[in-house]
């Protein structure tokens, strides 16, 4: 079996494994590997390092991987306190973070807003978006939709996609939500349910029951993303602690998901590969 081909093998059986354990319809393989590291942190990094933690395991015999989706503030403080060894984040790191934890990229994500598939307004401004999200605008038709009252959803406190799209667009902490739920599928499903609602979700979680809406006339895609032209996009940061050492199991997952073994994979998630080819 060539080299192409091995990796495209690796790279089916690592979805499969993440599909089953994500089901519940496969336990972990942990439980026969002599070393095992668990990863605490953001539900919008679940997918990817998922696959990651699948393909590390089918390529080495001892260390098993297991992830916990906390969200990125639990995450971080998991390793804060020395309880996980590594930490996924999807937001950056605050001041304060920064001085005990370092952090490294691994992905890049967009954040697409969403509204109902029946509201005509597909493209805001960031000025639109940022009046929309502190009240200033609360009606559609105030920027070319129907005439009904605009609904806000959100993410709830702690949760790495709200900090990633308030801190995008100078948001933080002037939000007023209607509604603040835990997952993107709930964002999904609110949106869909509602003609006057707004949400955002990540790249990720998109899917076809709700509109995307373009920002600055920019489409919420990859392409977009690496060219900085959509504005709305976060890092997935992997988070270590700067004053405890890792253990070597630690270390080698870390190497790698950093190497450039881990980019099919990344991209097979959803995700965007953060180096240029």
């Amino acid at each position: 079996m060539n080299k192409k081909a091995k990796r495209s093998l690796l790279i089916s059986l690592a979805l499969l494994c993440t599909t089953l354990i994500m089901s519940g319809s496969m336990l972990s393989m942990n439980h026969s590997r002599k070393y095992s590291i668990s990863a605490d942190g953001s539900t919008s990094m679940e997918k990817v390092i998922g696959i990651l933690g699948e393909a590390f395991e089918l390529e080495q015999d001892e260390i098993g991987f297991t992830f916990n989706p906390t969200g990125s503030t639990a995450g971080i403080e998991a390793v804060k306190s020395g309880r996980s060894e590594i930490g996924l984040s999807s937001r950056e790191l605050s001041m304060e973070e920064n001085q005990v934890l370092e952090s490294q990229v691994i992905a890049l994500d967009g954040i697409a807003l969403i509204v109902n598939k029946e509201n005509p307004v597909s493209d805001l401004s960031r000025s639109d978006i940022q009046k929309i999200y502190t009240q200033k605008i609360t009606n559609w038709k105030e920027i070319g939709g129907e005439d009904v009252p605009i609904v806000l959803i959100g993410r709830e406190s702690g949760s790495g996609t709200r900090d990633g799209f308030e801190q995008a667009l100078d948001l933080s902490g002037l939000c007023s939500y209607r509604q603040e739920l835990t997952s993107s599928g709930d964002i999904r499903n609110a949106v869909y349910s509602n003609p006057g609602a707004i949400g955002y979700v990540s790249f990720i979680s998109l899917k076809d029951d709700v509109k995307a809406l373009k920002v600055d006339h920019a489409d919420p895609n990859e392409k977009n993303v690496r060219e900085n032209s959509y504005p709305i996009s976060r890092p997935f940061l992997l988070v270590t602690s700067k004053e405890i050492p890792l253990s070597k199991p630690a270390e080698e997952f870390i190497k790698y998901v950093l190497s450039d073994n881990a980019k099919p994979y990344i991209e097979q998630a959803g995700a965007i590969y953060p180096h240029a080819d």
